[in-house]
């Protein structure tokens, strides 16, 4: 078991606050990523989990206990960072059991627990060989091998694949999500990149100046932003985002006027919205849709080709709109197009940044909903045939 917790924790170097009094709970299995753009504090509130950096003060607690004052090798983790820091003279398996070796740990032991830590890495063929002759995901590996070894309580990876290129980046994700799955442990992995939290991610926790915006599952952040940065923040290409006014507010939904003079109704709670008040519209660019009927329109400035999709950038009115569409779309450059949404897929947000409260069902909901009903209905058809019997 392997559980975390952070309570009103606070960092400070001299008159700086870079973390900001953060509570968060992180269970047992759990893959946690940290998210957001550099300098937000995520590697610091890290390295405050190792021990590698003191609280200023609150608590930090694995499995109940209190670790401020423990040493980062009495606290059970292990850490992997984007530096791979492998030692050059040693072996791929010199390098995996070095810990173990200053643990005193014996050697047929050390041996075993490298042999098994390069079985699920699929390191075996590469024991033998130096740091020089393995390519950038080998070395990658190894230096989560080594952090393996040691059986920790919870992995710690301070963005471990930055230094890849891009597919590399694609298939240590994919060793990195198998890995999880196999040693069930508690993993927590900082990243700027959203792509790589939205993918690997059981929990996603969303930083910003030192403070958590939002904490949910990558597709409850998807689909129900708490304010304008998680919307803009998570989902690439990132959130459009246009200037609306209210027509009516009511609880069970807002009529807004769109640029350009049409208006839609966005399935939010409306309470307290004024008529006549600003508010700003997001809508993702694989939600607008191109149509000849459409209330926006706009010139096409860039074309990007991308096989089976292909993004439009859209300039209207002094701003800059993504479009998400068919690969195969007949458009060019400088073509004028008009292109709308389904409001059902819109979000509003207020002067503050904030969310209006979204009416719509998540559709992971819907879907265990609908599973649960199937489950019931098949469990009620059993029963009556069974009667029957």
């Amino acid at each position: 078991m392997a559980t975390l917790q952070l309570k009103q924790v606070v960092k400070e170097f001299g008159d700086t606050q870079v973390i900001q009094g953060v509570d968060l709970d992180i269970k047992d299995r759990e893959f946690v990523v940290f998210v957001g753009p550099s300098g937000c504090g995520k590697s610091t509130l890290l390295r405050m989990i190792a021990g590698l950096e003191s609280v200023s003060s609150g608590d930090i607690l694995i499995d109940g206990q209190r670790m401020n004052d423990i040493g980062p090798a009495e606290r059970g983790l292990a850490m992997v960072f984007q530096s791979y820091a492998l030692y050059p003279h040693m072996t791929v398996e010199d390098n995996m059991g070095f810990s173990l070796r200053l643990a005193k740990v014996p050697k047929e032991q050390r041996r075993e627990k490298v042999r098994e830590a390069a079985s699920i890495l699929q390191l075996e063929p590469l024991l033998d060989r130096k740091p020089k002759a393995l390519s950038g995901g080998q070395r990658q590996r190894v230096a989560i091998g080594r952090a393996i070894v040691r059986n920790p309580s919870i992995f710690l990876f301070d963005e471990p694949l930055s230094n890849l290129d891009a597919s590399l980046r694609v298939q240590m994700r994919i060793e990195l999500a198998r890995l999880h799955d196999e040693l069930d442990a508690t993993m927590i992995y900082v990243t700027h990149d959203q792509i790589e939290a939205m993918t690997m991610a059981d929990k996603i926790v969303v930083l910003q100046g030192g403070v958590i915006e939002q904490v949910g599952s990558p597709m409850e952040l998807y689909h129900h932003p708490r304010n304008r940065f998680v919307a803009g923040f998570i989902g690439s290409p990132k959130m459009n985002f246009l200037d609306v006014e209210v027509v009516e507010a009511k609880a069970d939904g807002v009529q807004v006027t769109l640029p350009g003079g049409a208006t839609c109704e966005v399935l939010v709670d409306g309470s307290g919205q004024a008529q006549g008040a600003a508010l700003e519209l997001g809508i993702r660019p694989e939600h607008l849709e191109l149509d000849e009927q459409g209330p926006l329109e706009g010139e096409i400035q860039v074309l990007e080709r991308l096989g089976g999709q292909t993004s439009l950038y859209v300039r209207r009115e002094g701003m800059m709109i993504t479009i998400m569409a068919d690969g195969d779309v007949r458009h060019r450059v400088h073509d004028r197009v008009r292109f709308g949404f389904a409001p059902e897929r819109a979000h509003l947000f207020d002067r503050e940044g904030l969310a209006l409260s979204s009416l719509r069902e998540h559709p992971l909901a819907r879907l265990n909903r609908q599973d649960h009903k199937a489950r019931a209905d098949e469990k009620h058809a059993n029963g009556k045939h069974a009667d029957g019997e």
